[in-house]
């Protein structure tokens, strides 16, 4: 059975330049519909945060107008119910072996720039999994987590990685970026990532050798589509 590691953002705000918190979390469409598809596919799951805090869903992501109507948010919702023990207790990173799992997915929301940008832990776990050629998955805002990631000569494992990722204008256009104390398009870039901006806010992925990145919400579901076929491929 194929085995599948959601690492989550245990932050419940992202720190602006003024100071100021801004309330967020994970995602809810991002963990919720990988999770769900994964799960018909008939794979094993298990989640895992910095410590083993339970993650906090950003709440602007059930909004009606963020997730496509009253009745998505309800779908989504009712979908993070039934696997609320998951995310009341899951597992702390510290405890993770990376080879016990095939696919590692890392879900978005502006946690991740609070947290995974800076967690040595998340950083090796995705190191690992990229070298090992599991299947590394990163959606969203969580390529911000790749930030944390090196090597033991202080490399950057994914220099020359095609990838993609909430967009410096699609946070533009959410209107956080004025208050932003960095990017996550800006700073893959100065890194050395070959960053593809595909259309603000429509379904877009990458996918480059072990590395399969979405740019916002709207991939969620192509995502983990593409996961799912390579695994069955590789079968």
């Amino acid at each position: 059975m194929t085995h599948v590691l959601f690492v989550v953002s245990a932050a419940d705000h992202w720190t602006l330049t003024d100071g100021s918190q801004h309330p967020t979390g994970y995602w809810a469409e991002e963990l919720a519909e990988p999770h769900r598809l994964f799960t018909a596919a008939g794979w094993q799951i298990s989640i895992a945060t910095p410590g083993g805090v339970a993650p906090t869903i950003d709440a602007v992501s059930l909004r009606a107008d963020a997730a496509g109507g009253e009745e998505r948010v309800a779908q989504l919702i009712d979908y993070i119910g039934t696997i609320s023990a998951q995310l009341d207790e899951p597992l702390s990173l510290n405890d993770i072996n990376v080879g016990d799992y095939d696919v590692v997915f890392y879900p978005g929301g502006h946690g991740p720039m609070e947290d995974l940008a800076f967690d040595a832990v998340s950083g090796s776990i995705l190191t690992e999994a990229l070298d090992t050629g599991r299947i590394l998955g990163v959606l969203c805002h969580a390529p911000a987590a790749l930030l944390a990631a090196k090597r033991a000569d202080d490399s950057w494992p994914f220099t020359g990685y095609r990838m993609t990722g909430f967009t410096d204008a699609e946070e533009v256009l959410g209107g956080l970026a004025p208050k932003a104390p960095w990017l996550v398009q800006s700073r893959l870039v100065e890194l050395g990532a070959d960053f593809i901006a595909g259309e603000s806010f429509a379904p877009h992925m990458e996918i480059d050798r072990n590395l399969y990145t979405g740019q916002n919400p709207a991939s969620s579901g192509a995502l983990a589509e593409a996961i799912i076929a390579a695994v069955a491929d590789k079968a």
